[in-house]
C-alpha cells in the first residue's frame, strides 16, 4: 500500500518538474511553487497538499495519469520508479500497471544534466550522520 508520506513525495517531485493536479474534471490546476523550502516542503506546498486530499475538492490526479490520488492512498497501489527517467510511479498490486509514467509527455526528461527533484533535506541531520562515520572510521583505524 502506498503511504500518504510516499503519495505526498510523489506529487512533489513530479510539482519541480512542472507537472499538475488536476481539480473539478479537469477544469482546474494546481501547482504550488516553491515545492522545497530549506528542509522541508514549503507551505504553499502544504496547502496544496491538504486541498488534494479533502474530500470536498474531488478527484485529483496528476497531468498526464488516469489515477486519482484518492485511488493511489488505497491498498491496491504501491509507488515504485519509472524504468526510463527513475522518477516515482505508482503501480497496482494486482492487475496491470499504469499505461504511462507522467514523464510520458516532458519532452526533455529524463535529462541527466539538470538536478534531479528530490525530498527536503536537515542539513544538519546529515552533517551529524556524516559526522558520526567519520567518528566511527577513526575510532575503528586505531
Amino acid at each position: 500500500m502506498a503511504t500518504k508520506h510516499e503519495v505526498k513525495q510523489y506529487l512533489a517531485y513530479w510539482f519541480q518538474l512542472g507537472k499538475k493536479v488536476m481539480t473539478n474534471n479537469g477544469s482546474a490546476s494546481l501547482l504550488p511553487q516553491p515545492v522545497i523550502q530549506g528542509d522541508r516542503y514549503s507551505e504553499e506546498f502544504e496547502t496544496t497538499w491538504q486541498q488534494i486530499i479533502s474530500p470536498e475538492t474531488g478527484d485529483c490526479y496528476l497531468e498526464g495519469t488516469q489515477e486519482t490520488i484518492a485511488e493511489l492512498l488505497t491498498p491496491g497501489w504501491v509507488m515504485s520508479h519509472c524504468s526510463r527517467c527513475t522518477m516515482p510511479v505508482p503501480l497496482r498490486n494486482m492487475g496491470m500497471p499504469p499505461e504511462l509514467c507522467p514523464c510520458n509527455d516532458l519532452l526533455n526528461w529524463p535529462n541527466t544534466e539538470l538536478p534531479a527533484p528530490r525530498s527536503p533535506v536537515n542539513n544538519q541531520e546529515q552533517l551529524t550522520a556524516i559526522r558520526d562515520r567519520l567518528n566511527n572510521v577513526s575510532s575503528t583505524s586505531r
